[in-house]
Formats: C-alpha cells, sequence, structure tokens
C-alpha cells in the first residue's frame, strides 16, 4: 500500500491537469483502481444523469479508455424520471443521459461486456432533497466510482493481452433511475450482437459492505455459473479475500443470484451475467441493501445515496484503507477471471 504522502501528491497532481497515462505499467494491482476511483468521486461529484458533472465524467471516461489504447466513444440517449413533491405532485424531468463504450474485438465475434454505472443518485422526491440524498455534493465514491476504477485498470492491464473474445467496457448512465442506460444498451443491439454476448459483468458498490460477492442471473446457466460465479469465489478463497455469495435467505432472491442493478436487463433477455458488490445478504430484510451492521458511522448500515457519507473523507475515516484494499482485492480476482473468459493467448 502506497503511502498517504504518496497518494496526496499524486492527487494535487491530478488536480493540475496530471493524466493517467503516465500509469502504463502500475507496480500494485489495484493502485489505478484506487486512484482513478478518489479521482472520478472528488472531481466529479454529484454525475446525476444528464448533468453536467455527469457529462464531464462521460468525458473524461472516453478520454481514459482512448489512452489505453481502446476504440471508445460517447453514446447519448434522452430519458426521463418522475419527481414527487411533498404535496404529492408529479412531473416528468427530461433528460439526456452519456454513456461510455470502450471495445477491444478479439479474434470471433463473441464478446464479454464489463459494466459500471457512472451516474449518482438523482433525488426523485422533495423528501430526498430534504434528506440529504443523492444532488450535487455526492461524491458517490462506493457508488458508482469504485466500480468504475476498477473498471479503469482492468481495461488498462488487458489493453497488451491478446484474447480470443472481444472485450467490451461500458460506464451506463440511468442507472440509479431504473437502469435505464442498460436497457438502452440492450435496446441497440442487434440480435447477433446478443447472441454473441457470453457474459455481462457488473461491478457496482465496491467498498462500504462488509465483504465482496459474486452473483449470477436468475436466468444464468449453471454450467456458466460455475465457470463465472463459482469461479471467482474459488480465486478469491485462494487469494485469502473474504467473498460470498447470496446465502439465499430471502425467497424472492434464491441463492447465488442478485439484485437490483444494471444486469437486471441482460438477466431478463437470457443474457448470462455475474455481479460484483460489497454488501451483506445476511442483514436487514436479506435482499443485499444492507451493506453492514447499523453502528455510530453507518446508522442505516449503509453509505449509498447519502452525500455526507459515501465520501472519500468521510469512508476514509471510518474505514481506513478500504478504498485502497478493495480496489486491490477485486483487481487480483477479476484480472485472472476475465483472462480465463476471454481466453487469453488463444
Amino acid at each position: 500500500m502506497f503511502s498517504a504522502v504518496r497518494r496526496s501528491a499524486i492527487c494535487l497532481a491530478l488536480g493540475v491537469g496530471f493524466t493517467f497515462s503516465a500509469w502504463a505499467a502500475p507496480a500494485r494491482l489495484g493502485e489505478t483502481a484506487d486512484l482513478q476511483t478518489r479521482h472520478i468521486a472528488t472531481v466529479f461529484p454529484g454525475r446525476m444523469t444528464g448533468s453536467p458533472a455527469e457529462m464531464l465524467a462521460a468525458d473524461y471516461l472516453q478520454q481514459q479508455f482512448a489512452l489505453y489504447g481502446y476504440q471508445s466513444d460517447i453514446r447519448r440517449f434522452n430519458t426521463r424520471y418522475l419527481y414527487t413533491t411533498k404535496d404529492g405532485h408529479q412531473n416528468w424531468h427530461n433528460v439526456s443521459a452519456s454513456q461510455v463504450i470502450a471495445a477491444r474485438e478479439g479474434k470471433v465475434p463473441q464478446q464479454i461486456i464489463i459494466m459500471a454505472h457512472l451516474d449518482t443518485y438523482t433525488p426523485l422526491t422533495d423528501n430526498d432533497v430534504n434528506d440529504n440524498l443523492g444532488g450535487l455534493t455526492l461524491q458517490g465514491v462506493d457508488d458508482n466510482a469504485s466500480g468504475l476504477g476498477v473498471m479503469l485498470e482492468l481495461a488498462q492491464r488487458l489493453k497488451t493481452v491478446p484474447t480470443r473474445y472481444g472485450i467490451r467496457f461500458i460506464a451506463t448512465s440511468g442507472e440509479e433511475i431504473g437502469s435505464l442506460g442498460a436497457e438502452n444498451i440492450l435496446k441497440r443491439m442487434s440480435e447477433s450482437e446478443k447472441k454473441n454476448t457470453l457474459l455481462v459483468i457488473n461491478l457496482d458498490n465496491l467498498v462500504t459492505g462488509d465483504k465482496l460477492y459474486f452473483n449470477s442471473g436468475k436466468n444464468t446457466p449453471a454450467a456458466v455459473r460455475k465457470l463465472t460465479r463459482d469461479r471467482a469465489l474459488k480465486l478469491a478463497r485462494q487469494l485469502g479475500i473474504r467473498a460470498a455469495m447470496n446465502p439465499g435467505l430471502n425467497a424472492k432472491y434464491p441463492k447465488g443470484t442478485g439484485c437490483c442493478n444494471d444486469t437486471e436487463p441482460f438477466d431478463k433477455a437470457g443474457i448470462p451475467v455475474l455481479s460484483v458488490e460489497s454488501t451483506n445478504w445476511s442483514l436487514g430484510e436479506k435482499d443485499g441493501y444492507q451493506q453492514r451492521a447499523k453502528n455510530k458511522a453507518f446508522p442505516k448500515g449503509t453509505s449509498w445515496h447519502q452525500a455526507t457519507l459515501d465520501n472519500q473523507q468521510y469512508l476514509d475515516k471510518w474505514l481506513p484503507g478500504r478504498i485502497e484494499k478493495r480496489s486491490h482485492d477485486v483487481v487480483r480476482v477479476m484480472l485472472p477471471l476475465l483472462k480465463e473468459l476471454a481466453k487469453a493467448g488463444k
């Protein structure tokens, strides 16, 4: 783990135009993910769907993928969400969302998609605003700069690795208002692209939860679950990383399956999925929403959507070393797994 002094120097450099092209070959797994997580969260807070911060973050991600040598572009789509006032009136808010797609072709048409949503929570009611949920000050370190950071490091480390299957990285938007970006991606895919998509991996909320979880989709075939979810858990055990799958304590969410993220549209379409997240499926309603035991620092047992909690300063204070550790752990599992799945060198 690099020193706090070194990290501070790097963050200072970022603020005066530093680019991550200087980190072409990071010495330690997870280092780029940690730096990118912190940079995205603190430089682009309030990344609400359709907001200026979201657009700027999308531009930044596109530039990073281009630096890593990927074909990349920004895809925009128009959508809307329903806002409810304190007196019960509902109004539609129209927004133009920005998503980033970076791809590298393989030797055959089949591909693996790796996703992480770039948007932070958009207040949907007056009560959300009064409770300081979402909004312009929400850094969204856990939800979901952490997923973006890991995705960028995976892209960086895989850029020179030849693979049989293509790899596509997608930073979605509209996740916080109903996985609208993921639905838009799926809608734009041709039948051939859908057929050739072997797996969709989603990275979301990787910091605050008690442990890492690897979950499959309800419709993911058993054979694919073995190669993806079960293989990820085996790699984690071998590396001494605390990881698990949903134990199935809530009948609505069968054992080993996930819930409520950007994989759902793909799962419903019959495309195999793998969800990577940190939470605690044994607490609360046992639906994956409560990330840890309730305490003074985390009164609700969560940090997501809460501007005063899901920020770098707060998480570093109450979970010291956690951002670095989770960045390190997730990359250590996902990098070899992706090489296996994409058939590196074949």
